[in-house]
């Protein structure tokens, strides 16, 4: 059992409780930085590939995360900003701008037309506002088709490869380099979204996220707080976009499409929502069911001579879990971790309603 002795206010907001977190999170790091060496002993890069189609998704999870586990905002629409994102890059590319200027500048070309789009529909709540977010997500197909001549509309468009001072980068052609440029950009996503709930920012968009009328009584701007996080999800939604862009090597209009915003969303209410290791839970989860599927159709196929075709069997799974976590575990898995962890702390005076959710609106709150 470790106890955690504060003696200073920046105890609450520094990055690691202790020296043992930092620990596990600086091996955790090294073991990232080291996995390709266990691919390229193998000779086997698929499942590197799938890890960083998972790192990837990671980063949108972030950027949702941020929205509606932080600020507490539902949105269904993240696609679309990643589809703003992945377009933006690829013309950046196309006019010759440098790939490091070019993708930040794409994330924060879809941050800026997600705050546009978001600022007429702040003013709802709840299920007005996810499906305000889920129209856009709805539209963003038409949207890419009228405007063909630059995104090429249904026959689509290739996406230039990485190019860093002369080295150029292709998921195929050298995967390894692809893995280490995605676990940047998720390093960077990473410290910024940590860094971002230590500020005054970050406590407001909890503070909104808990009690609008609370937030507002303290001197809380609503819509300007609601603006700005629409702008950082929305931006780290667009260098998702962007990279999964250079991942895929070629997008159409259908890339982006309804799916991958629920999707988004399923992942982190399975992952823990408001938690930022939920992000990541949720990310390998939906990154391991069609890896899952893929390998148990090859075993029964092989081994028993059964040959499983199911339409929509990877969504059908991923809706049952879903299910699964909103009955038994609301939590998520990371909340679910939190309850094991705590238990083993505190015994044996581990309570069984110490985790029971409560109702967390107030009075004021029920006239809105």
């Amino acid at each position: 059992m470790r106890f955690v002795f504060k003696t200073s206010y920046d105890a609450d907001i520094r990055w690691f409780k202790h020296g043992a977190q930092l620990f596990w999170y600086a091996l955790l790091l090294a073991m990232m930085i080291a996995l390709p060496l266990v691919f390229i002993i193998s000779g086997n890069s698929y499942l590197l590939g799938e890890i960083t189609s998972v790192l990837i998704f990671s980063v949108a999870c972030l950027g949702l995360m941020l929205l509606t586990g932080q600020t507490g905002l539902a949105s269904l629409g993240h696609a679309a900003f990643m589809a703003m994102g992945c377009y933006a890059n690829i013309l950046l590319l196309n006019a010759g701008v440098p790939w490091l200027i070019a993708f930040p500048l794409a994330g924060l070309l879809a941050g800026l037309f997600g705050t546009i789009i978001a600022m007429p529909v702040l003013r709802l709540h709840g299920v007005y506002l996810a499906l305000a977010t889920l129209a856009m997500s709805i539209i963003t197909g038409d949207v890419i088709d009228l405007t063909e001549k630059w995104t090429g509309g249904v026959s689509g468009i290739s996406v230039p490869d990485i190019s860093i001072f002369g080295y150029t980068i292709n998921k195929y052609a050298n995967p390894y380099a692809f893995y280490y440029v995605a676990l940047a950009v998720v390093v960077i996503c990473t410290m910024f979204y940590r860094n971002l709930l230590r500020s005054p920012s970050g406590r407001s968009f909890a503070a909104i996220r808990d009690s609008e009328v609370s937030a507002q009584a303290m001197g809380i701007n609503l819509t300007r707080t609601k603006a700005t996080s629409f702008f950082l999800s929305c931006t780290m939604a667009g260098l998702a976009g962007a990279m999964f862009g250079h991942s895929a090597t070629y997008v159409t209009h259908e890339t982006f499409d309804i799916v991958m915003s629920i999707t988004l969303f399923l992942a982190i209410v399975v992952g823990g929502l408001g938690f930022m290791h939920g992000a990541f839970l949720g990310a390998i989860i939906s990154g391991l069911i069609p890896v899952l599927i893929a390998n148990g159709r090859t075993l029964l196929s092989t081994t028993f001579g059964i040959n499983i075709n199911i339409p929509g069997l990877e969504s059908a799974m991923f809706a049952c879990i879903v299910i699964a976590f909103i009955l038994f575990e609301p939590m998520g898995l990371y909340g679910r971790w939190l309850k094991i962890r705590t238990y083993f702390e505190l015994f044996p005076f581990y309570r069984k309603d110490m985790f029971r959710r409560q109702k967390s609106y107030l009075k004021t709150e029920r006239v809105q």
